[in-house]
């Protein structure tokens, strides 16, 4: 099978959508199929970001075209929004067509709902940019490349329900597959939990914007710190300045925090090294992956009710789920862990267990048979 991948970000492959779409092709490949991908980077230098980002679909649809003239494709495997232009127009001129795969890797339109609350209370001011785009077009665009799509392949139960609802995609083609961590995640040594009141170490891996909920877990850390001298705050992978995250800790904290903006993601396994708590307070997330690849490092999470961690951890089994949006509610479960080292004990063998499901060979494997189930209709 002759597959081409796009997304619409830079290919960074240690970076959500670029590194997901890297690994599945790669998964690919080990079983034999062809893969292509097309990204923002293979798009004309000349050309601002902002112009880059919206002429992608154009572009994408060129790709295809020229794919088809080589009969080199057989799937376009498209993040939502990259294909609208192939599937509404060019499409039609063209007798033969490949299956066109609509891969959401979280849902705009959900995003969109929790900036406009974020807003709503104060703790984003959204450009006067926004709804002429990304609260608008880029909607429409999302939408239009689902409704067209052979196959639309979600992170959750949340986002499968609203587009059925709410865009109008028939049941039968939008389907929920996971993704999946590195190999070098799976089968790590399991590190003992500290005894009580041996230094413990929490930490927080993402970017450090309000998406991921710093407004609300941030100061539930400071509160933490200050209250418990033993224990450590690790922020990784913030993508800001170390100066800027560390200014948002009060002064007497900060010698217990370290900031690492960024990070490959095969050294991961050694950062979380030492740590045991994995606190990740996100108010959208399509799914999770640093989740699942600190559960697999033996890190117990604390994670809000947001639809993508709800599809990975169960509350009370492998996790301490929190409602979204609350800084008490984040430092009452970082209290309870601290607390009781057996329950903290009990999370960070079941999650580490949990993760281990997550191989990227059984995604793949997952995906093809959406793609062949669809091939065959």
């Amino acid at each position: 099978m002759k597959t081409l991948f796009t997304c619409h970000y830079p290919f960074d492959i240690n970076a959500g959508a670029a590194g997901v779409t890297w690994r599945l092709g790669q998964e690919y490949q080990k079983l034999g199929h062809d893969v292509h991908y097309y990204s923002i980077d293979n798009m004309p230098e000349r050309l601002h970001k902002l112009a880059r980002f919206s002429a992608f679909p154009i572009f994408v649809a060129r790709q295809i075209s020229q794919l088809l003239d080589q009969n080199a494709v057989d799937v376009v495997d498209a993040s939502t929004g990259d294909a609208w232009m192939w599937a509404t127009l060019l499409s039609k001129f063209r007798k033969r067509r490949p299956l066109l795969v609509a891969r959401c890797h979280g849902l705009e339109h959900i995003e969109h709902l929790e900036y406009l609350e974020e807003a709503r209370r104060g703790n984003l001011r959204l450009s006067w940019k926004y709804p002429l785009y990304r609260g608008s077009i880029r909607l429409w665009e999302a939408a239009a490349s689902m409704r067209y799509a052979d196959v639309v392949l979600l992170l959750n139960q949340r986002d499968r329900q609203y587009v059925i609802d709410h865009l109008g995609i028939h049941p039968d083609r939008a389907h929920i597959v996971p993704n999946g961590i590195p190999d070098h995640y799976l089968n790590l040594p399991f590190e003992p939990t500290p005894a009580p009141g041996e230094p413990l170490r929490i930490a927080q891996v993402s970017s450090y914007i309000v998406r991921k909920g710093i407004q609300y877990g941030t100061p539930a850390l400071n509160r933490i710190l200050k209250r418990y001298p033993h224990v450590e705050v690790s922020m990784l992978g913030t993508e800001r300045p170390a100066e800027e995250v560390y200014a948002e800790f009060d002064l007497e904290v900060r010698d217990r925090v370290k900031v690492v903006p960024y990070y490959a993601n095969n050294t991961l396994p050694t950062l979380l090294k030492g740590h045991h708590i994995k606190l990740f307070p996100t108010i959208s997330e399509g799914f999770g992956v640093a989740l699942i690849e600190a559960m697999a490092c033996g890190l117990a999470p604390i994670t809000t009710d947001t639809p993508g961690p709800l599809e990975i951890v169960q509350d009370g089994k492998d996790a301490i789920v929190i409602p979204c949006r609350d800084s008490g509610a984040i430092e009452q479960a970082l209290e309870q862990l601290i607390g009781d080292r057996e329950w903290l004990d009990r999370l960070r063998r079941n999650a580490y267990k949990t993760a281990q499901t997550y191989q990227w060979s059984r995604v793949a494997q997952d995906n093809l048979r959406c793609y062949e189930k669809a091939l065959s209709l």
